[in-house]
């Protein structure tokens, strides 16, 4: 059974996984608003992604015998400039997106939760593998500025992106 601590917090990155799909499906509709449609995939396979990311700590809590408690998701917001400004929200956010994870890392560790503390080990490959991967393009976005060729070309490029399902195997 799972130390109601450790589930708590397991049960608030839940939220904060399918937030996290939230706001990258409003940022794709955006990216679609402006013709981006490389941006606007890029983005929605990241949704898909975040959406993983809550099913498996929902089936580890369950496998745990804890209980899920799913919140309100909050709104994600509708404001965005420009693709550069988006990006740096998007790291931001995985910033944010690992520090709840390494939250869990060192509660677990704390509680002497052997097992939740090996299952995050995942998360934090992840998330150093997420916070990359956005800054690839934010460095992208900055050294080219807003050069509508080098934009299309980076569009083509984020299009070519591929959704593979997560699992937290070893």
């Amino acid at each position: 059974m799972i130390n109601k601590k450790v589930e708590d917090i397991l049960n608030a990155q839940i939220n904060k996984e399918f937030y996290s799909a939230y706001l990258y499906l409003a940022m794709s509709a955006h990216f679609d608003e402006i013709g981006l449609k490389g941006f606007s995939h890029w983005t929605k396979v990241q949704a898909k992604e975040e959406v993983d990311h809550g099913m498996i700590l929902f089936n580890y809590v369950i496998e745990r015998d804890g209980n899920v408690d799913l919140r309100q998701i909050e709104s994600p917001t509708r404001t965005f400039e420009n693709p550069t400004q988006i990006f740096e929200m998007i790291l931001e956010h995985e910033k944010k997106v690992t520090s709840g994870i390494n939250s869990i890392a060192e509660l677990s560790e704390s509680e002497c939760d052997v097992a939740t503390r090996h299952f995050i080990n995942w998360y934090i490959t992840e998330q150093v593998e997420e916070e990359a991967n956005v800054l690839d393009v934010l460095k992208k976005l900055k050294m080219f500025g807003t050069d509508s060729q080098i934009l299309y070309h980076i569009d083509k490029e984020l299009n070519k992106r591929e959704y593979k399902p997560h699992c937290n195997k070893d």
